[in-house]
């Protein structure tokens, strides 16, 4: 299993308009280091030898290789131009892996994610093929359908998170398919191509920074886990 060759595409596209900030947030500073490093950092500390790839939009590579070399020590990666949508990022990504092996998508404003997960994800995927983290939903559900909104069971639901992670023979092939707008994120793409994908458990803290009280409660979680 240890001698998979094993891959991270580090998809981090935003552009900070929800955080309301003046540059993307991926390279907000989030307790003295720009936010991205951290997803850089816990993947190579889990997986050594692992081959990092980050994926950003065309205006933002240049920044990125700067804070790279500023702020990751020794860890080198490849950094690709992302594309139109979370699908054809992905796919540019995908472009610069080229053996049998295992691949992590993460994104990168999620800088909580532990080597726990990375471990679990990494172990299960190589058994199933694919390991698609997920939390409970705990608070009350309602769909909204033309005005009128109904009851969902959220027994039946779960939050679907990063880093959904594949075998190259079920991933590679299944980003050849034609974009389809019902391509929300990896394990569709995947199932999409006749491939039943499989659920794990995720991390509770492992938010995503969206809006900028993310950024507040992400900090206060990292400060705990330190104690």
């Amino acid at each position: 299993m240890n001698d998979s060759k094993k891959y991270a595409i580090i998809v981090a596209g935003g552009k900070g308009t929800r955080m309301g900030a003046p540059i993307p947030k991926q390279f907000l500073p989030f307790m003295g280091r720009p936010l991205l490093c951290y997803a850089f950092e816990a993947f190579a500390k889990a997986m050594p030898g692992i081959k990092l790839i980050l994926v950003l939009p065309a205006d933002q590579l240049k920044s990125a290789e700067i804070v790279l070399k500023s702020y990751v020590n020794g860890i080198d990666a490849t950094v690709v131009e992302g594309g139109e949508t979370r699908y054809h990022s992905v796919q540019n990504g995908l472009k610069e892996i080229n053996n049998d092996g295992v691949v992590f998508v993460h994104d990168g404003a999620r800088p909580l994610i532990t080597d726990d997960l990375i471990h679990r994800c990494y172990k299960q995927a190589i058994e199933k093929g694919s390991a698609i983290p997920v939390v409970p939903v705990t608070d009350s559900v309602r769909m909204v359908v033309d005005g009128v909104t109904s009851p969902l069971n959220r027994d039946q639901l779960r939050i679907v998170q990063t880093p959904q992670t594949f075998r190259t023979e079920l991933i590679l092939p299944a980003f050849q398919q034609p974009w389809n707008p019902s391509f929300t994120d990896e394990a569709t793409v995947v199932e999409a191509n006749g491939t039943e994908v499989f659920l794990i458990d995720g991390l509770r803290d492992n938010i995503k920074i969206t809006v900028p009280e993310d950024m507040i409660i992400a900090e206060v979680l990292l400060k705990a886990r330190a104690k």
